[in-house]
């Protein structure tokens, strides 16, 4: 059964990280897998490493997307696919336009997925009320938060089915390692008795890292890295380091005490806190898609874009003695090795596969 994802580009972030695992996992089952993406990206190769065939359509704009069309059509009728799941709303759009266009319609399968909550209606208003009135196309719409879900269907989007499956995080990859503490910390010339936070995001409006600069501004005892594509070239207080985009982010939550997500408004399942919570980080996230279902009690939530609840947060963890701390983070990775594995996402959306695929 070959599956075919149109996603809307591979640079780094959490739906491209949640197809590359995906993906890769499925291929290694014996069902293969190929990734189309409108824009290239860092992860096409990531991808390929792993055996995946991807096909870049390289999109820049409106005037390409006739002819990017009119070869996912083509690559449709040559793969002739099981299934098609579409990434993203543009990977959504694109997906659902080649199954209507390619030949073998009624034995494929069409998902849709939605990775975000509340979306800006001035940045994404025309492709969500397009999304909204094809949404009954997909045989079935995947979101990744309940929030997401919810946002989606107060917009109009009236899906067939519409299931929940909340991204997966590698918890062997992400996880505390003391020896790397000390060795990461020595590479950035931060104290072994520091209290660290770190922010991992791209410079977005949606991550809002102007809120979580101004919020480091109020606690100047603790110490911050600001990690993502763009960070680099931002004006920083005294106490924070921008490392601009890294390809160790593993390594970097080692060093780290507290993992800060700032988004204002999209996000639905942050993988940048599960990830920093399985690395046995205390989380503080604003209210902003699934965050309160990720962080349960081992954290903080605080309301978007309030710097001053932003940094009472950061402060009040930052002031937790170490036996204290310690066992928060212990219970943090413990919810997420209980709730969020990767191995649970890619069980689910395997069952979701078969299952439709099976009724064709």
């Amino acid at each position: 059964m070959t599956v075919l994802h149109v996603i809307t580009g591979l640079g780094v972030g959490g739906a491209e990280t949640m197809l590359v695992q995906l993906a890769t996992a499925l291929q290694a089952r014996g069902m293969p897998q190929h990734v189309v993406s409108l824009q290239s990206g860092e992860l096409a190769q990531s991808l390929r490493d792993r055996d995946v065939a991807v096909t870049t359509l390289d999109v820049r704009g409106p005037r390409q997307a006739p002819g990017a069309l009119l070869r996912l059509t083509r690559l449709v009728g040559e793969l002739r696919p099981a299934l098609i799941q579409g990434w993203m709303y543009h990977g959504n759009i694109a997906a659902a336009l080649a199954h209507r266009l390619a030949p073998g319609r009624a034995g494929r399968r069409l998902f849709w997925g939605l990775r975000a909550s509340d979306m800006d209606s001035e940045r994404y208003g025309r492709i969500n009320w397009l999304s909204a009135r094809l949404s009954h196309w997909p045989d079935v719409v995947i979101a990744n938060s309940a929030a997401g879900a919810r946002f989606h269907t107060a917009l109009g989007y009236r899906p067939r089915v519409l299931e929940i499956v909340p991204n997966g995080i590698d918890c062997d990859r992400f996880r505390p390692d003391e020896q790397l503490r000390g060795a990461v910390r020595a590479e950035l010339g931060i104290a072994p008795d520091a209290v660290v936070a770190i922010h991992v995001a791209r410079v977005d409006a949606m991550k809002d890292q102007s809120t979580f600069l101004a919020a480091m501004q109020q606690v100047p005892q603790v110490t911050a890295l600001l990690v993502g594509k763009g960070t680099d070239e931002m004006p920083l207080p005294a106490n924070v380091r921008a490392l601009g985009l890294r390809g160790d982010v593993q390594r970097l939550y080692c060093a780290a005490d507290i993992v800060v997500s700032s988004s204002a408004f999209g996000e639905g399942f942050s993988n940048v806190l599960a990830e920093g919570m399985a690395a046995g980080l205390i989380p503080v996230a604003t209210d902003v898609g699934d965050a309160g279902v990720i962080v349960g009690d081992t954290g903080a939530i605080v309301p978007p874009r309030d710097a001053g609840a932003l940094s009472n947060a950061i402060a009040a963890a930052a002031s937790l003695p170490m036996a204290e701390r310690r066992a928060r983070a212990m219970a943090a990775r413990a919810r997420i090795e209980g709730q969020f594995t990767i191995d649970n996402a890619i069980e689910a959306y395997a069952r979701l596969y078969y299952q439709t695929t099976s009724e064709a």
